[in-house]
């Protein structure tokens, strides 16, 4: 039997950038053990499987795996899978169509405003279905630094310092003082283990303020090395993560906030992931994460 597929790159307008992304949208009946073959065979950064609803009130079911496990949330899948939902009950569509998915995920509904456009790229937005929380120690910026092939010099700026955070999917966040660092870090495999062996998470978020773009609030890169994930071109999970930190480090006022993170530059595939961040009563009350996605091709497993 024959189980479609599609390909999408998330967080882009366009084909071969942003992060690419595989949805198998006939899963039903694959064991975790088949699942996590097929993410292996696709490896791609995440595969999403999509699974009929148990709620009506539901789209779907769907279960997210790294080419090493799965996850109980991720935001590039999120948003993905959303778009492609809303194209499969559309189909072709003239001038502009709204859409509201509803996806169960391990950490609970996520629900996906989608707005699709004739001859354009979809956007979906989120709600986080858990707001960021602090997630426990990080070692020293020397350790750090050193794991990132960087100088201690290199990490921090402003008030910015190594922390943990998470919204499902925890990640620690190693600020650094600029592009130049940002460029210049890569993993150094023999150092990742006692970096963060005390840590929330082997998975790194690095960032720094400078940008490219002139309407963009940080640029970042993520390592995930364990995970199977040496870089992730769009974390749409640790951006959520990250509102925690953002939070905390740049004090933001009662409001709400958008805020756009640059990722994958450095890697060529440049990723645009909005997120917005409701405050009330100086504490986080919302946080969303939206972003736009391509479809580049379909197919069809022969399993």
């Amino acid at each position: 039997m024959g189980r479609r597929y599609a390909i999408l790159d998330v967080f882009t307008n366009k084909a071969l950038a942003g992060n690419p992304l595989a949805v198998v949208l006939d899963a039903e009946g694959l064991s975790d053990q088949q699942m996590q073959a097929i993410a292996g065979e696709f490896n791609l950064s995440e595969t999403v499987f999509v699974l009929p609803p148990e709620n009506p009130g539901h789209s779907a079911n769907i279960r997210i795996f790294t080419p090493g496990r799965e996850l109980p949330f991720a935001g590039h899948p999120t948003v993905g899978t959303a778009i492609l939902m809303a194209m499969e009950r559309f189909g072709d569509i003239e001038g502009e169509q709204d859409a509201m998915v509803v996806l169960k995920e391990k950490i609970g509904p996520v629900r996906c405003g989608v707005v699709l456009k004739e001859n354009a790229a979809g956007f979906a937005e989120f709600d986080l279905p858990k707001l960021p929380a602090p997630a426990g120690p990080t070692e020293n910026r020397d350790i750090i630094a050193a794991a990132l092939g960087l100088e201690p010099t290199d990490i921090g700026f402003e008030n910015h310092c190594p922390t943990c955070y998470e919204a499902g999917v925890p990640f620690v966040f190693v600020p650094v003082n600029g592009l130049d660092a940002l460029t210049r870090a890569e993993p150094v495999p023999a150092l990742w283990k006692k970096a963060f062996k005390e840590s929330c998470s082997t998975s790194a978020f690095v960032y720094c303020r400078e940008t490219k773009g002139h309407d963009s609030g940080f640029q970042a890169r993520m390592f995930a090395p364990e995970m199977g994930i040496i870089e992730d071109p769009a974390t749409g999970s640790a951006v959520a993560a990250f509102a925690g930190a953002i939070h905390y480090y740049d004090e933001l006022p009662n409001g709400t906030h958008f805020i756009r993170i640059e990722q994958g530059f450095v890697m060529g595939r440049p990723s645009l992931i909005d997120l917005g961040i409701d405050v009330e009563a100086r504490k986080l009350h919302a946080v969303r994460i939206g972003g736009q996605a391509t479809l580049v091709a379909r197919g069809e497993l022969y399993l």
